[in-house]
């Protein structure tokens, strides 16, 4: 009989999905099988020796150290592929710009980029130079493979007989992999990165050619990078001609130019230059008898009376101007900046003198400060304690927490979300996930409004805002109002638990100022051509700024962070007769502080801490940086109209006097115009003889000077006074975060 279901065709057989699963599940099996065979054999094999005794110590101690030693290779190379993302780009290219820039008056305060005659050949260069180099920084340049072991170990032993950094320990390899692709922070991160990116250039480069970079690449103050544009800045003439006693000098500077610039300090740069040639005659380079001629007749720089350069300034406007010509063929320009040098200099010298006079006991190395004017335009910018000793900007470059002073972004985001400054929000213990912020002082105040909240810099509230808002609007907001780095959602970010810039605070802040108009850092007025072509005109090509934040919540914010200067943790930051805003703080451990505020001129912002992230000793924002903001905006609003801070009544001061062309604002000089600026030491003269003035009793039958109008603060408080002054609580993320 048929059968219905045979076709009649002879069927072929299909390799089918159980076949497959079949094979691999056989395949695996026999394979472990083999593995677990495999390592029973060995177990076996290596139980038949027995270690007994001392030599079992020692085998015991050196399996644990190749276990910790594979596991730190991991994390090693783990910061050595970040390391090499920095190679991927064209790095051998300086950046062929030739650019000289100008102040906001039109007089000439340095250069960057390289021009045609700044790179000459190795070749070229005095022997008498390349040795001194190479015998101060690098006495074994020709000899290691990036990384001077013998030498690191030499300088770790006389560091530790001197106990003190008395010899660093880099190469000149691992120093130019730094300048070319690293920062200047003093993180392990930073030094692994270092090394393995000094070994790579010594695999992709020559030993000449390291050295070339080297030379041509450094900084050696003045402004000068490399050693054909410090030769011309010290000696007046080019490196080829540089003498013996020259080149002790120039070599001198690698370590510490700020410290032993010849034209800052004369003595110490011929001390230090005698240290190279003593290290040229402990290297074999040069006898005794070579190298006194130069120690009897040391060197004598140009006269460089007057010279400022406001470096960390000119470092970032030089980023600007890459960012604006990007694509344009010109590579040769004067750029017009919206650096005032009377407030960049007074900047300096208020992060100086507080560091100086309190930096020790207080266990704080750096500080940055950016002040810009409530349109954008950047007037001073300090990176950090000495550019000479660091050329990295914390200023632009370094991500800190904020703190408190991140919480008016909360607060403008409630604002702008239905929120009011009488809003009542409850001041009580809140858990999140089992996270729990807390107050400073650990205790809580029930229902208080937002106005309080802010003033008395409150945890528990912006927290609890967050979570009414939503955490994603606080960021926006934060967005909108200036910051650019990226900001990490996160449950403690109402308490500025986020990594931000000094610049970006400046910026937020003056948004604030202007009553929620946006406002974007600029640097750069005008850049020219060499036949004086205006190529781009900020007042022309800038885009047009637009209304951000909704102009009666910038108001209540701007009365609510009057109080915090007022009356809460900003009150050291008060000016005689001008009306301020602004906020405090301070971050877990007390690593970071900050002040930030704005009157209706000038928008500041100041940061204290160490590049290591060590704590200091507890310096809150309400301390050292709202001193030294003070002390600057003082000096910023002397002799200069102020405008009103929108919402803030009484915040206005019109002045009928003239501006000076030395000030921050007012008459500009005509471009040719000389414009003599006094003396350090002159200014200090005048400064004692203005306090003189000022105590002095007043003549019989005339009436007393007010001499609080216009008046400006200076002198800092000493260590004593600081110490009677005492800190409001100010903000803290869970476990006493302040």
């Amino acid at each position: 009989m048929l059968d219905p279901f045979h076709s009649g065709k002879k069927k072929r057989r299909s390799f089918g999905l159980l076949e497959i699963d079949s094979a691999i599940d056989s395949f695996l099996f026999k394979a472990f099988s083999a593995i677990a065979r495999g390592y029973e054999a060995f177990s076996a094999q290596m139980s038949r020796f027995r270690v007994t005794g001392f030599k079992r110590a020692l085998s015991e101690l050196f399996s644990e150290g190749a276990t910790v030693a594979a596991a730190g290779s991991v994390v090693i190379l783990a910061f050595a592929l970040t390391a090499f993302e920095e190679t991927e780009e064209n790095w051998r290219q300086n950046k062929d710009y030739a650019i000289t820039f100008l102040d906001r008056y039109g007089r000439e305060i340095g250069k960057r980029g390289i021009l045609n005659d700044d790179s000459i050949p190795l070749e070229e260069m005095p022997d008498s130079f390349i040795k001194a180099t190479l015998a101060t920084e690098d006495r074994r340049f020709f000899d290691h493979f990036g990384i001077d072991i013998i030498g690191t170990f030499r300088a770790m032993l006389e560091n530790a007989r001197a106990q003190a950094v008395v010899q660093g320990g880099s190469s000149v390899t691992q120093q130019l992999a730094k300048n070319l692709f690293l920062t200047s922070e003093r993180t392990l991160e930073r030094k692994i990165k270092e090394a393995f990116l000094a070994i790579w250039l010594e695999f992709n480069l020559t030993k000449k050619e390291i050295l070339k970079l080297y030379l041509d690449r450094s900084y050696l103050g003045g402004g000068a990078f490399g050693i054909e544009a410090a030769s011309q800045f010290y000696f007046g003439k080019s490196a080829r001609d540089l003498t013996l006693a020259e080149s002790a000098m120039m070599a001198g500077l690698f370590k510490a130019p700020a410290r032993f610039a010849p034209h800052v300090n004369l003595p110490a740069a011929r001390a230090r230059a005698n240290e190279v040639l003593d290290n040229m005659v402990e290297a074999g380079f040069l006898t005794e008898g070579q190298v006194y001629g130069a120690r009897i007749n040391p060197a004598t720089a140009v006269s460089r009376d007057g010279f400022y350069s406001p470096d960390y300034f000119l470092d970032w406007a030089y980023e600007e101007v890459l960012r604006i010509m990007e694509g344009r063929p010109e590579h040769v320009l004067t750029v017009k900046t919206t650096v005032d040098i009377p407030l960049q200099q007074h900047a300096e010298q208020s992060v100086q003198t507080m560091l100086r006079q309190h930096g020790r006991a207080n266990r704080v190395r750096q500080s940055a400060l950016v002040s810009m004017e409530l349109d954008g335009a950047v007037r001073a910018i300090v990176g950090g304690r000495d550019y000479g000793e660091s050329q990295f900007n914390r200023a632009t470059q370094a991500l800190r927490q904020p703190g408190s002073s991140f919480k008016p972004y909360v607060y403008m985001a409630a604002l702008e979300n239905g929120y009011t400054p009488r809003s009542i929000v409850v001041d009580a213990p809140i858990n999140i996930g089992g996270w729990s912020p807390r107050n400073y002082g650990r205790s809580y105040r029930g229902a208080v409004s937002l106005t309080t909240a802010l003033v008395r810099s409150i945890n528990t509230v912006p927290v609890r805002l967050a979570q009414s808002i939503g955490r994603d609007k606080i960021v926006e907001t934060a967005y909108k109002a200036g910051i650019r780095s990226e900001l990490r959602i996160s449950r403690a970010l109402p308490l500025g638990v986020a990594e931000v810039t000094v610049l970006d605070m400046a910026s937020g802040y003056a948004t604030f100022a202007t009553g929620g108009l946006e406002t974007t850092p600029y640097g750069v007025l005008t850049i020219a051509d060499t036949n004086g072509n205006i190529l781009y005109d900020h007042s022309q090509n800038a885009p047009r700024r637009e209304q951000v934040f909704n102009r009666q919540a910038s108001e209540d914010l701007n009365l609510i962070l009057n109080g915090v200067v007022e009356q809460g943790t900003g009150r050291r930051a008060q000016l005689p007769g001008i009306k301020a805003a602004g906020k405090t703080g301070t971050t877990q451990a007390y690593r970071d502080a900050w002040f930030v505020g704005y009157t209706g001129k000038y928008a500041t912002a100041v940061w204290f801490g160490n590049d290591d992230f060590t704590s200091t000793a507890r310096v809150t924002g309400g301390r050292l940086p709202a001193m030294t903001w003070q002390y600057y905006m003082a000096f910023a609003h002397n002799g200069v109209s102020v405008p009103s801070i929108p919402g803030v009544p009484g915040s206005e001061r019109l002045l009928d006097t003239p501006i000076a062309a030395a000030g921050g604002e007012g008459e500009i000089p005509a471009p040719n115009e000389e414009i003599r600026q006094l003396s350090q030491a002159a200014v200090t003269v005048l400064r004692r003889i203005e306090d003189q003035f000022r105590t002095a009793r007043a003549l019989a039958g005339r009436p007393p000077v007010d001499s609080e109008a216009g008046g400006r603060q200076t002198s800092l408080p000493n260590d004593a006074q600081v110490a009677e002054l005492t800190d409001d609580a100010e903000n803290g993320t869970a476990r006493g975060q302040r």
